[in-house]
């Protein structure tokens, strides 16, 4: 199944127009013509099945012929992680991380960080291609970029933990998961978090933990912590 992705997309509609941009992409260059079934989703669980009507260059219409609402994961992951020197490792993280399943990402700008400046609507649309190639119907939100300590002003919920490398009392990230459960992962940048970070987080709630015996790069850990949450709950 290809997967196309339009946010603007209703379960109320009967018909519906695609934007410019995805227009052509349909028309030109995937070369669909008028009768092809499409399937679509919003980003919110939806998952529609469409018949084109219209396959014009700069302005692709489809007729609506059913639509199911896909259940949600039984967990919910939030990744927040420190934006890496870098911008292809972090927007390889956001691309692996969508596949693997993920709920919502927070950059972190912290005291070690090299790099203090995203760019959220190329983010934004690397998170999108990577929905559609893996065919999945709700899109992670991508949160605004935020200083570290201004994060850690919450409100959180359910279980939150730190990765960092410092050579502390850290428990193994497998042996703290628990099934079904809302899960906070916080990875720091090159460097790692600072001291004082790491205290601060503790001092929030933060339980620390560590992904394994070898050091990882900022994205390689984001990687491990996604797949090692989505590998938890797998079955249940």
């Amino acid at each position: 199944m290809q997967l196309f992705f339009s946010p603007n997309i209703s379960e109320s509609d009967s018909t519906f127009h695609f934007n410019k941009d995805e227009s052509r992409h349909i028309a030109k260059v995937l070369r669909k013509r008028t009768g092809d079934i499409l399937y679509i989703t919003n980003g919110k669980g939806w998952l529609f099945k469409a018949k084109l009507i219209a396959a014009e260059i700069k302005n692709c219409s489809i007729k609506l012929l059913s639509q199911e609402l896909l259940p949600e994961r039984d967990y919910q992951l939030h990744l927040a992680v420190a934006p890496t020197k870098m911008n292809d490792r972090y927007e390889w993280f956001l691309e692996k991380a969508t596949e693997i399943g993920i709920d919502s990402i927070t950059p972190i700008i912290c005291e070690h960080s090299e790099r203090k400046v995203i760019k959220p609507e190329r983010f934004q649309r690397i998170i999108e291609s990577a929905l559609k190639q893996s065919n999945q119907c709700y899109l992670p939100e991508l949160k605004p970029a935020m200083a570290f300590s201004e994060y850690l002003e919450g409100p959180f919920d359910g279980d939150n933990f730190i990765a960092h490398c410092e050579e502390t009392d850290r428990k193994s990230l497998k042996s703290q998961l628990k099934k079904n459960s809302k899960t906070t992962i916080l990875i720091g940048p090159e460097g790692d978090f600072s001291t004082s970070e790491i205290e601060l987080a503790l001092h929030t709630g933060f339980i620390p933990v560590t992904l394994g015996e070898t050091r990882l790069r900022t994205e390689t850990a984001a990687i491990v912590a996604c797949h090692s949450v989505a590998f938890f709950n797998e079955g249940s």
